[in-house]
């Protein structure tokens, strides 16, 4: 009787393990099965990147000069604005010029961009080299007086799909097909000579 009612017991044990061995690989098969499926789902490492805030060291630039860097797909031009440039985005002959001179419209940039350079530091410009009528990357133009601009170009961005103009502010000029300014991305400093482009103070 007693041997009979252990053998019981041992069946019914082997039957429990058996049944939980055949449960864990029952569930780790379905996760494998699943796992293609699972990572489809899942940002791939060149998406997750393209989001990411990337960095750029200003000592790179010397002044005048403009550097391109790529953020969520999009170029973004960081310029180290000389003294001239800095001068000439005063100029009353040049703001008159402009659809948007003190840069209203609040979609275009952040608040810390909202002033005469639209900038955190007034040497560089950190903007979206993408223009705002169609979509066209304009051409860095900092040389004075064109003749295919004309005589009262002081330098800045010319788009030659539809002549859009903007000044070295991204500031729109008057009676071209772009509506807006260029936009500025959210930025902050690192430290003096470094920017981080996708993340600013305010978000952090």
């Amino acid at each position: 009787m007693n041997e009979e009612f252990e053998t019981k017991q041992t069946d019914t044990k082997r039957r429990r393990l058996l049944l939980a061995l055949v449960s864990i690989a029952g569930a780790a098969g379905v996760v494998v099965a699943s796992w293609p499926f699972i990572r489809s789902l899942m940002p791939s490492q060149k998406a997750r990147a393209l989001g990411a805030p990337v960095q750029f060291d200003l000592r790179q630039l010397r002044p005048g000069k403009q550097a391109t860097v790529k953020w969520q797909g999009r170029p973004i031009w960081v310029l180290k604005r000389d003294k001239e440039m800095l001068r000439n985005l005063s100029k009353q002959t040049l703001l008159e010029q402009l659809r948007d001179p003190e840069s209203l419209e609040l979609t275009q940039q952040p608040d810390y961009a909202r002033n005469a350079t639209r900038s955190i530091k007034p040497e560089y410009l950190v903007t979206t080299a993408i223009c705002t009528h169609l979509g066209c990357v304009p051409a860095f133009r900092p040389d004075i007086a064109p003749d295919d601009i004309g005589k009262n170009w002081i330098g800045g961005y010319f788009c030659p799909c539809h002549k859009s103009k903007f000044d070295l502010a991204g500031r729109v000029f008057k009676g071209v097909p772009a509506p807006t300014n260029l936009a500025i991305p959210p930025y902050r400093y690192i430290d003096d000579q470094t920017i981080e482009i996708g993340v600013d103070d305010e978000k952090v």
